[in-house]
């Protein structure tokens, strides 16, 4: 973006003034508009997607409207990223220009190196100005953003740092900090310079953050010495999560305190949950007859996050998750590995309607009138690969999570997890889950039981098929319980995004 401070700060103000302003059905028609025009610029100046469209026998001039472009061949990494040289994949094929790489972690596979251009920073930096502004981040005091994202190869610290540089480039009066998921320099800045701003913001990976939180009074932090929000990405939580953060660091409004990002190596911040997107899941859990409305699985918990369709679009046929979006590679269609829908704010607005809720009344009562925005929203669950199976019952990460949110375990566990499906010496199924302890807990056998207990009885409430096979097979789907002492080498090794899920699990010798 090639233009000064004072045309970025009149051209970002534009855009949040649209994003403001503008109703649902006008970002309907601009999500058909933005896709069917990256669609046709790709076909012809994008060598990859010339030829995939080639080999699918399409020919893009009969693509005309929005319907014709949902009959199109989607995209993946499998089908098209990797049976393409990189280069073939961008635009006219030209890789030698201003460009900063970012890699996926790897966890389904070999790491894909993205090239990526200014423009998703600059998206970025909208999404996390509409938070600064929704959370009542004051413009005329001073702020901290502290980024506790990987700094490495990842885009989750470089994208944040830039998003704020830009944003601080409008007036904001913001200085940034990037200890990454170095505990011991984030409780440093905290001490020695976070007294000295008005306001905090830290950006994290949910259970690192929580971590972060945990360990500040033992490390002379004090939360109530700050005014602190938070900012999360990477992955979903629950209701009960965000409570817990809340609580702990005496953020005062749960809608505006804390946001979540729906972003990816692939094409950056993609979505954010705004505060009335967290009114809306907050109301819907109380109300399961909403809950099944509005979200494809009832008995799963997903992240709801509006999204812009000028930057990037979302489709969910079948439940499977589509982006549309541009920058140094298209995406076109492409499959990201997630699973959830896409509600319209109209559609959301009827269903809440059809149960007796205004959305706008509940927002005006609760202080959030002024945050409402018509953009669309897309709910996703954990990726397509993030799950297990017992007994044919699938097993997701967000039904152990909810056996050990629980407040009697908040003072023993980190909620950190790992598990997986093992055979034992007759090749009978079981399901083993590994848990972290806090620093200096020691485990126990009482404890075990309790957790054992509670993890059995949110398997039972939220998985029929489980349900099921525990009645027919009484004693044979209860999960081993193996608790290990705080950051363990083996599935808790500091600084790294933890996995929920493994596919393969390590021998212990």
């Amino acid at each position: 973006m090639n233009i000064n401070n004072r045309e970025e700060k009149k051209i970002a103000g534009k855009t949040l003034k649209r994003i403001k302003d503008k109703k649902s059905d006008y970002w309907t028609k601009r999500a058909e508009e933005v896709s069917l025009k990256l669609f046709h610029e790709a076909a012809e100046k994008v060598p990859a997607y010339k030829d995939f469209l080639r080999k699918n026998k399409i020919n893009p001039a009969k693509v005309k409207n929005f319907k014709d472009f949902k009959s199109v061949p989607s995209t993946s990494k499998e089908n098209y990223l990797r049976q393409y040289p990189l280069e073939d994949l961008t635009w006219n094929g030209y890789l030698k220009k201003s460009l900063v790489f970012t890699s996926t972690s790897g966890s389904t596979g070999a790491p894909f190196y993205f090239p990526r251009n200014h423009i998703l920073d600059w998206q970025s930096s909208i999404y996390h100005q509409i938070f600064l502004e929704n959370s009542g981040i004051d413009v005329n005091k001073s702020t901290l953003v502290i980024v506790c994202f990987g700094m490495g190869v990842w885009i989750g610290g470089l994208i944040t740092y830039q998003a704020f540089r830009l944003i601080s480039g409008r007036g904001y009066p913001l200085t940034i900090i990037t200890p990454g998921v170095n505990k011991k320099e984030i409780f440093e800045a905290l001490k020695n310079i976070g007294h000295k701003f008005d306001q905090i913001i830290l950006c994290g990976y949910p259970p690192f953050m929580k971590d972060v939180v945990d360990e500040a009074k033992s490390q002379g932090v004090k939360w109530q010495d700050h005014n602190v929000r938070i900012i999360f990405a990477a992955e979903s939580f629950s209701e009960k999560f965000r409570e817990y953060i809340i609580d702990k660091t005496g953020i005062q409004d749960i809608h505006t305190g804390t946001m979540n990002i729906y972003g990816s190596a692939d094409i950056g911040t993609m979505a954010i949950e705004t505060p009335v997107n967290i009114m809306m899941r907050r109301i819907a859990l109380e109300r399961k007859n909403i809950y099944k409305n509005i979200f494809a699985e009832a008995n799963r918990l997903p992240t709801f996050a509006q999204f812009n369709p000028e930057f990037i679009n979302f489709e969910s046929p079948n439940g499977n998750i589509y982006c549309t979006g541009n920058n140094t590679i298209p995406f076109l269609r492409y499959e990201i590995g997630d699973n959830g829908g896409v509600v319209s704010w109209n559609d959301a607005d009827s269903i809440f309607k059809s149960h007796g809720i205004d959305i706008r009344k509940e927002a005006k009562s609760a202080g959030l009138e002024n945050t409402i925005s018509e953009l669309p929203s897309v709910y996703l669950y954990e990726r397509t690969d993030m799950s297990t199976k017992l007994y044919g019952a699938i097993i997701f990460p967000e039904y152990v999570k909810g056996g050990l949110e629980r407040a009697k375990f908040a003072s023993y566990i980190t909620g950190r997890f790992t598990m997986f499906t093992k055979h034992d010496r007759k090749h009978d199924e079981y399901l083993e889950i590994n848990i972290e302890l806090k620093n200096g807990v020691k485990t126990g056998r009482s404890l075990e039981k309790e957790i054992t207990k509670s993890i059995v009885e949110s398997l039972l409430k939220n998985s029929a098929e489980h349900k099921n096979n525990a009645n027919m097979m009484p004693g044979r789907v209860v999960p081993k319980i193996i608790l290990w002492n705080y950051e363990h080498p083996l599935y808790f090794k500091s600084g790294t995004k933890q996995k929920w899920v493994k596919k393969d699990y390590p021998i212990r010798l």
